[in-house]
């Protein structure tokens, strides 16, 4: 099995402070698509985002992830048991759980393996939901600057599977009986110094401060602030989720 990648243990408080969270409406969505609430599993878990939501929905909740700095910083709920383990080998019980889900990490894992372990826990007719989010989106002004930022200034530091996330998600193997999924996006309101947060937990950020010795958000600070306004004006950020959801069996 290859090496865990951990990129983002070195910014795990500021994963946990920073990170837009998904919108309810989605986690609403996939539980009516499972018979029973007893089990959910959420993967690559982070810091619980997703898990939190599903603790509303399931009556157990596992939230499991490879690097245990990330689970240090996830909020404690009754519901919820988090452990430290890889995605593609899991002590959870063989068709156990009725829906699994992979918010931002699929991209990660080993498919093939990780694939296996789903249909080993999941329950027959059980649900796998597996998404990522693309570029966050301001006004024309301060998106140009964020795009050249990530494409221009960060793009030779991004690690080589976040090209699954600019495909959308569309190029990953996702053997399972496809359900057609809404359109859902996620939206907070920032300040400017909360968008800045945000992007350096970026992990080509990380990767380029490492290869350059600079701070990359200095290149783009001053056509950002100018962009952006006043600072502390809050701005509505939204982001496009890409969804794919399936079962093992096809709908009954």
């Amino acid at each position: 099995m290859p090496a865990f990648k951990d990129h983002f243990s070195p910014v795990a408080t500021d994963y946990a402070k920073y990170r837009p969270h998904y919108p309810a409406a989605l986690f609403d969505w996939l539980a009516s698509l499972t018979t029973a609430h007893t089990l959910a599993w959420d993967v690559g878990t982070g810091s619980g985002q997703a898990a939190l939501e599903l603790a509303r929905l399931f009556t157990h909740v596992i939230a499991t992830d490879a690097a245990e700095a990330q689970l240090r910083h996830a909020v404690a709920h009754a519901r919820i048991v988090y452990q430290a383990m890889p995605a593609e080998q899991t002590d959870i019980a063989d068709a156990s759980v009725d829906l699994i889900t992979v918010a931002q990490a699929l991209h990660w894992f080993d498919f093939d393996r990780f694939y296996r372990e789903v249909r080993r826990v999941l329950k027959p007719n059980g649900v796998i939901a597996v998404w990522a989010y693309g570029l966050n989106e301001v006004s024309p002004d301060v998106d140009a600057a964020l795009r050249h930022y990530y494409r221009d200034i960060l793009g030779p530091h991004w690690p080589p599977e976040r090209r699954y996330v600019d495909e959308q998600y569309r190029t990953i193997a996702f053997p399972f009986a496809e359900i057609a999924a809404p359109t859902f996006r996620m939206q907070t309101r920032w300040c400017l110094d909360e968008l800045l947060g945000y992007l350096d937990t970026w992990s080509a950020g990380q990767r380029y401060q490492q290869a350059c010795g600079q701070q990359p958000l200095e290149l783009i600070h001053e056509r950002l602030r100018s962009a952006w306004g006043p600072a502390n004006e809050t701005r509505v950020i939204s982001w496009p989720i890409y969804l794919r959801v399936g079962r093992i069996a096809g709908p009954t």
